[in-house]
Order: structure tokens, then sequence, then C-alpha cells
């Protein structure tokens, strides 16, 4: 079997951070058996200007590749180009999250995100299957959608990178000092829509409660580094508005981590069956209820056992399977 994956987010020396989750997946992919070459639009680098010629690019890479299957790993204008330019071969889309769900922000991103969000429908419509990573996923997709060439499947977990390490040796390793509270938010502050100022509110209520915490924020950290980091920390916090299926809650729980988020993309149905992980309401106050109740609790979660339906392995498995039905078809 030979793909063709088309993508706008890859790791790159310029931003090595960028995409780690669609490389594993990759090489996951090719650790079955599966044939898999990456045609990567530079989006950070290039801007908008990367989906000029796109059209063009993708038929000239099919004529040389000659691929069964082209997997085009998330929404917005790169998939709606590729469905329109490729019909002799089946194209698989997946959904994400702010490609379908868009994003909050100033007056441009507001337009950037409904145009990204048209741009997916119209993917959605002409794509011969659709993953999505989360159930709110499959509520966002334009209504007469055939269910049968939808499959929902989140990203896979890295059970070999994200496993359970000493939490004091983290910290001392990172310089956090062993004698604060650390909490972690797993997003960049600038993105509106992760709203890092509840995150910053709801610590704040702890420690003007009296308690001593720190918040740490998961940006710029190389992606080896980034078990290190969740190890570091006694809870992963989540404020988003929206998410698909966020994969720093999945890395956190593989390593054991609670963590403390409001009821957003597939978070609930991660955490509600694991002992010591909470959703809270999006408030300061909940959020810091919950969270004092993580600092509370003295025995270790056990969280990586119900992981393993989400491994990389797994997950690579299920999208063989969706790539075999989709060529039969």
């Amino acid at each position: 079997m030979r793909v063709l994956a088309v993508t706008n987010m890859y790791p790159t020396d310029a931003h090595p951070a960028d995409g780690t989750f669609v490389a594993a997946q990759v090489e996951s992919l090719r650790d079955i058996g599966i044939d898999t070459e990456v045609l990567f639009l530079d989006r950070l680098e290039a801007g908008r200007q990367v989906y000029r010629g796109l059209a063009k690019t993708v038929r000239a890479r099919l004529a040389s590749m000659n691929p069964d299957l082209v997997h085009v790993m998330y929404g917005g204008v790169m998939s709606a180009v590729v469905t329109k330019a490729i019909r002799e071969r089946p194209v698989l889309v997946s959904f994400c999250g702010s490609d379908l769900l868009g994003i909050r922000g100033g007056a441009v991103q507001k337009v950037s995100a409904r145009f990204g969000v048209a741009a997916s429908k119209r993917a959605a419509v002409r794509a011969a299957g659709i993953v999505v990573k989360s159930e709110n996923l499959l509520d966002a997709l334009p209504r007469g959608i055939d269910r049968s060439h939808v499959w929902l499947l989140p990203n896979g977990v890295d059970l070999r990178r994200f496993s359970p390490m000493d939490r004091l040796e983290c910290q001392r390793h990172l310089g956090w000092d062993p004698s604060r509270r650390h909490a972690l938010f797993p997003a960049d502050p600038s993105r509106p829509e992760k709203r890092f100022g509840l995150a910053e509110a709801c610590v704040a209520r702890l420690n003007e409660s009296g308690a001593d915490v720190e918040l740490h924020v998961l940006r710029g950290v190389p992606h080896e580094d980034v078990p290190r980091w969740l190890n570091a920390a006694e809870a992963v916090l989540v404020t988003s508005t929206h998410e698909g299926s966020p994969n720093a809650v999945k890395e956190a729980l593989a390593c054991n981590v609670p963590v403390v988020s409001v009821d957003v993309g597939d978070v609930r149905a991660r955490i509600e069956v694991i002992d010591g992980c909470y959703i809270a309401d999006p408030t300061p106050e909940d959020l810091a209820v919950k969270l004092g109740r993580v600092f509370e609790r003295e025995a270790p979660i056990d969280a990586r056992t119900k992981m393993t339906e989400i491994s990389l392995e797994h997950v690579a498995e299920r999208l063989g399977e969706i790539y075999g039905t989709l060529i039969r078809r």
C-alpha cells in the first residue's frame, strides 16, 4: 500500500516542535509496512502563499509516486484544494479541531478562521473518507455526510516516549523549586482559544488561599524534552474554549500525570474513568477547587493503562484498515 500524506504541520529545524504528532503518525505507518511519502507545505515560513500552486504540485506528486490513497492531515484551504484536484484516487481528510471549529481572536483571525472552516466543509463533502479526532468534530461536519465514510480516531500516543519518570528528578533538571506545587499549561498562551488568562486566574485563587503554586507554560520546549516537563508537573491544566483530542492530555495520562480540564473536546471521555483527574467549570473558582484536590492527593493516579487503545501502533493499524476500506471502495 502506498500513501501520499499531505500536511502543513511537520517538524523543521526552525520549528522543531510543530507537527510532531504528524511526524509520529507517519513513522508509525511506515513501521507497519505502509509506504508513506510526505508532501509538506511549510505554512509557518511561507504563510498562505504556500497554497498557491498546490493543485499542480499535488497532481505532479500523484503522477510521480502513483499512490493508492492521499491522506490530507488537516482541514482548511489545504484540504479543499487537494479534494478538488484529486479525483482519481481516494482522498482521506483528517480534521483535528480548529479546522472545523474555528478560533477566537481579533477580527482578522475570525475572518480567516471562518474562511478555513468553510473550506474544511467543502473538503468534507468531496472527500472519499473523513477522520475526526473527537465526537464534537462529528457534530461540526456538514449535514448529509454519509457517516459510513467517517471514522472517529484520535491521534496516537507514543507510549515508549511518554512514560512515568521520577518527579523530583525532573524538577531538579528543569530548575523548578521542589518546595512549591507545579501546574503545567500545555499550550501557547498567545492563542486566544487556549484561555491562558483563565489558567492564571485559577492559580492566583489558589495562591490567595495560601497555596504556593507555580504555573509553567509548555511553549518552545523541544519535543524530546516534553516528557520531562509533563513528569515534573503535578497536574496539567486545560482551559481551552474548544479542542479536538488534545495530544498533551493523552501524553500526560501516559505519564500518570493528573489532568484538570474544562469540558472540551474528548477530554471528559479520557479522564472521567480515572480517579484523581477532574472536569471543572470554566471559572477560576471551580478550576482552583479541582486543582487543589489534585495537590491534596497523596496516591499516584493510574491512567497509563487506559492509553493502550490509543497507542501509536494501535492507531496506525486502524488507519491501515481505513485505507484498505477506501481503496476497495
